[in-house]
């Protein structure tokens, strides 16, 4: 155990084993996080262990303990219940917090008051009422609210009910000091169809309450129900011969079909309610996806944006989702299907059993129809951090402060129009690549992104390829400019016949790649083949004619790195010169947790921190984080590459064009080493000889061999 100071020494030492929480405070008292533990004195004694037994966020979290405080409960759940609470009331920076939970809205059913109203609200509360929810679009409530009050006629007005009916339980005898009183006329919403009209009595208490009781069975997801009983009342009307209040209702039951249609997409094969949750992970937040099931139909679908979540297991970050959500949750159903086991899974059982009045399965699947369930809504928890970042870079006014303060922030003589952000990406070395993003008034400009494969430096060395990049992308800059000699024509000439456009994400662009300049702004094959010098633009005109982008200046250079990557950036800056103001950027300690960035400045010995709400912080997280997806697309389609060349390259008589069609025809070079002569003479292009060459070549276990090493390479 590393050395400590006397407080947290006595605190250690004086740690009961029993339940409780413990509250991890620094200097200045601040609480920086908040746990749960069925032993206390076993649970935080683990922090001051072995620090290489910790993770990186543990370490940090570690270095800035000065004084623990705890408290004792009687069980496992009570100190679940009482973490949850700590949690919320504190925020602590180390804890995964749900984002702006407080503000989610919620559809209110206010059952408590005479002829109740249906509306929206910012606040749960067990008060006898009914509320739906959490939403995380307020619009998509309004537009539930709006869409039920087409189909359902309550009332949406904030007068008084309680003179409109006797009191419940009262209609035969009501009070003395009660009196009957109607508004002397009905509103709008009355004479568009939207509202009984109970205000004048023209629906009675009983007639409102069924309303009501659609309602609920529609927010409910029990729309069959609802059909059950709209189809009732409407050959009722009909008996009755009341056609104008039987076409009404056969208008709702439209409505309501329709609205039933679209849940038929997707179903599960269980009648019961079921919630499904999966997590897609960012930088620092993570996004939970909630798909809600009841009676089998999806009803809704809602997301969470979690903070505080880097170099978290998935385990914690699922526990602590379950735990803040469910805390507010007005239902929950009977099973939780998870894309990951929660840390104390059983704890969390019984705090919902207990909050639920019933049991509470909770499941991890691993095959079969639930398991496609749940990576259903991985992908569209993955969707919803991409469109969050889109979201955000669109935000002119969010853009235009990002950009000034950056200015101010880093010294520059102007907003900087034009920023573009250096990534390298490799796997011990191998298949280097090295990516180029480009923002232009803060908004992503896909069409000057550029790929590089790095072809100078040998094994793993980030800074020498991070110089390689630049060295031919600002070379590039003169060679558009105005050649000066024929060995800068050359090399302009040599870099654009590399140069290529970025296809679809397919086998046949894969192996089409083979230069290392690749260009993001065409999705055909037939540009990639072409290896024009000119890029098309959205336009159809030449570069030359819109703007070559590798003539345009940068007015910020930003590498992902700190001291090392910035000093290796200048070094190529002052050689060629450019002029251009550059930056690194890297996280905190090197890859600890950090809700902060650090940011390395030419001429500074120490690194600069924005505040921790700055857009311009936010812009430059966003530009790293999209030149790190970038380059790791690029490196995983190389390393893709590889895994074919290493046997199919080899074969005589087998080139690119036969070479694509056996792989689109069997996936794998095991797949065509398993494949017969006759299998083999199935494919476009092949011949009987070019077919026998194959089985000859790859039938001594080349290709076996070949796949199983690229297994072992993570490949």
């Amino acid at each position: 155990m590393p050395e400590l100071s006397e407080t947290l020494q006595a605190v250690l030492n004086s740690l009961p084993h029993k339940p409780g929480i413990y509250l991890h405070k620094d200097a200045e008292g601040t609480v920086l996080y908040v746990g749960k533990a069925t032993s206390l004195y076993s649970r935080v004694r683990s922090y001051f262990g072995d620090p290489a037994d910790l993770s990186p966020k543990n370490r940090a979290l570690v270095a800035k303990i000065a004084d623990i405080e705890y408290i004792v409960v009687g069980s496992e759940v009570e100190a679940l219940i009482l973490e949850n609470e700590y949690i919320k009331r504190y925020q602590p920076r180390y804890n995964v917090r749900l984002r702006d939970d407080k503000n989610y809205p919620y559809i209110k059913v206010a059952l408590t008051e005479d002829f109740p109203r249906v509306y929206r609200v910012r606040s749960f509360r067990r008060d006898g009422n009914r509320y739906f929810g959490p939403y995380t679009n307020s619009g998509n409530v309004d537009a539930t609210l709006d869409l039920m009050n087409k189909i359902f006629p309550f009332r949406t007005c904030r007068y008084d009910g309680a003179t409109w009916a006797p009191p419940r339980g009262r209609e035969e005898n009501p009070p003395p000091d009660w009196k009957l009183k109607y508004l002397p006329r009905p509103c709008t919403q009355y004479f568009i169809h939207r509202c009984g009209a109970p205000c004048v009595g023209n629906v009675s208490r009983e007639q409102y309450d069924a309303v009501i009781e659609q309602v609920l069975l529609f927010l409910e997801g029990k729309h069959e129900a609802v059909l059950a009983d709209l189809k009732r009342q409407m050959e009722d009307a009909a008996e009755n011969l009341e056609f104008e209040r039987a076409a009404s209702l056969r208008d709702r039951m439209q409505a309501v079909e329709q609205v039933l249609e679209k849940q038929k997409i997707i179903h599960t094969t269980g009648p019961g309610d079921q919630d499904v949750v999966a997590l897609a992970d960012g930088d620092d937040e993570t996004c939970a996806q909630v798909f809600f099931f009841r009676g089998g139909k999806l009803v809704g679908r809602e997301y969470f944006i979690l903070q505080g979540t880097r170099e978290t297991p998935a385990s914690e970050i699922m526990s602590s989702f379950l735990q803040q959500f469910y805390d507010t949750a007005p239902h929950i159903p009977g099973e939780l299907v998870l894309a990951a086991e929660p840390d104390d899974a059983e704890a969390l059982r019984q705090w919902l059993r207990q909050k639920r009045g019933g049991a509470v399965t909770l499941i991890v699947p691993q095959r079969g129809e639930k398991l496609r369930l749940v990576e259903m809504v991985a992908q569209n928890a993955r969707e919803v951090l991409e469109q969050q970042r889109i979201k955000w870079l669109s935000d002119s006014q969010k853009t235009a402060l990002a950009l000034d303060e950056l200015r101010e922030a880093l010294n520059l003589p102007t907003v900087p129009h034009r920023i573009e952000c250096y990534d390298i990406s490799n796997i011990s070395g191998t298949s280097s690549v090295g990516s180029m993003v480009v923002l232009e008034d803060g908004r992503p400009k896909p069409s000057d992104y550029r790929r590089f494969r790095i072809k100078t430096v040998e094994g793993s060395n980030d800074v020498a390829s991070l110089q390689e990049v630049l060295r031919r992308r600002f070379k590039r800059l003169f060679a558009t400019d105005a050649p000066t000699s024929e060995a800068d024509d050359e090399e302009a000439e040599v870099v654009v016949a590399d140069e290529v456009a970025e296809g679809p994400d397919t086998t046949e662009e894969v192996e089409l790649v083979a230069g290392d300049e690749v260009a993001a702004d065409s999705d055909t094959t037939e540009a990639v083949e072409a290896e024009q010098e000119t890029l098309p633009d959205e336009a159809g005109t030449s570069a030359d004619m819109a703007g070559d982008p590798w003539s345009q200046l940068p007015d910020l250079v930003i590498v992902d790195g700190g001291k090392p990557q910035l000093n290796a950036a200048m070094t190529v800056i002052a050689e060629l010169p450019v002029g251009v103001p550059v930056i690194g950027i890297a996280k905190e300690n090197h890859g600890a947790i950090g809700t902060y960035e650090e940011i390395y400045l030419v001429g500074q010995p120490e690194p600069l921190v924005l505040p921790r709400g700055s857009q311009g912080l936010y812009l430059l997280q966003r530009v790293r984080d999209e030149a790190h997806r970038f380059a790791i697309t690029y490196h995983r389609q190389v390393r893709s590459k590889r895994t074919f060349k290493s046997v199919l390259d080899d074969i005589p008589g087998i080139g690119p064009k036969r070479k694509k069609a056996l792989i689109k025809r069997f996936g794998s070079a095991r797949a065509i080493a398993a494949a017969s002569l006759d299998d083999l003479l199935s494919v476009d292009g092949m011949t009987r000889d070019a077919a026998e060459r194959v089985l000859e070549h790859i039938g001594n276990g080349r290709a076996i061999a070949t796949d199983a090493s690229e297994d072992e390479a993570g490949g």
